[in-house]
């Protein structure tokens, strides 16, 4: 089921996010050296774009399935990730060169570490009012329901829940579920809705400084473990697949 995420949606992707106190002062000379060593495991990784003053990205084309793999350098941190990965233990070790290697390449120590954030990101289209369906998938039978569904209610126009959660009795360790709708109050007024999808992202993110703190490498692979589980047992029943469903019922 873990390795079968995408299968639930339109598109899936796992975003990986280190987070510093310091920022970086990205020279050019010490980015290049990173990136060919990257490269060196991921020869893929040829296209090279830089958007400002400090942020540089690396990525590849997208393959037959929509497959590609990218890593971003900002001034205040390393971002890298997966888009329709077939194989989550492949992101996994994609994060672990990364952050194997950038700490000799971009001089980094454990004292700049703040916080590292591993998302799942679900993309389901649909062709609608998305927080309509939003609030009547998830919030039908809800308390808020006498507002969102009442006498004065034309329209929902805004519904997109967000929770989150402590792993851990420190709170050191969190875990977050958003559903993100893409709908404007133009496209409602007009009844012409763009096909934009809607996003469920679970996000688990770890804070060094508080309690067991760790390498970057075990706190990735920590927090893809905990994303595996709470995706399949949690984000993915109580979330994308009734969201699926109700898209489904009104196609």
């Amino acid at each position: 089921m873990i390795q079968n995420l995408g299968a639930v949606c339109d598109e899936f992707y796992v975003n990986c996010r280190l987070y510093l106190k310091l920022d970086m002062s990205l020279e050019h000379e010490a980015i290049l050296h990173f990136f060919d060593r990257i490269r060196k495991d991921y020869p893929t990784l040829r296209k090279l774009r830089r958007r400002d003053s400090a942020t540089f990205t690396l990525e590849e084309e997208a393959d037959e399935q929509g497959s590609r793999r990218w890593l971003r350098l900002e001034a205040n941190s390393i971002r890298f990730g997966h888009f329709a990965p077939t194989d989550l233990e492949a992101v996994r070790r994609l994060g672990d060169l990364i952050l194997t290697q950038a700490p000799y390449h971009l001089t980094l120590s454990d004292l700049v570490y703040d916080h590292m954030e591993v998302v799942y990101g679900f993309d389901l289209r649909y062709r609608g009012n998305h927080d309509q369906l939003v609030a009547e998938t998830l919030f039908g039978d809800h308390a808020a329901a006498g507002f969102l569904f009442g006498d004065h209610s034309a329209h929902v126009i805004d519904a997109q829940p967000y929770y989150g959660i402590a792993l851990t009795p420190e709170c050191d360790v969190q875990a977050y579920v958003e559903v993100k709708s893409r709908t404007s109050t133009y496209e409602v007024r007009a009844a012409d809705f763009e096909g934009e999808p809607i996003s469920v992202f679970l996000t688990v993110r770890k804070y060094w400084g508080l309690a067991g703190d760790d390498s970057p490498m075990n706190v990735l692979r920590t927090l893809c473990d905990a994303a595996d589980e709470l995706g399949v047992e949690k984000v993915v029943p109580g979330f994308v697949n009734p969201l699926a469903a109700a898209i489904a019922s009104r196609s």
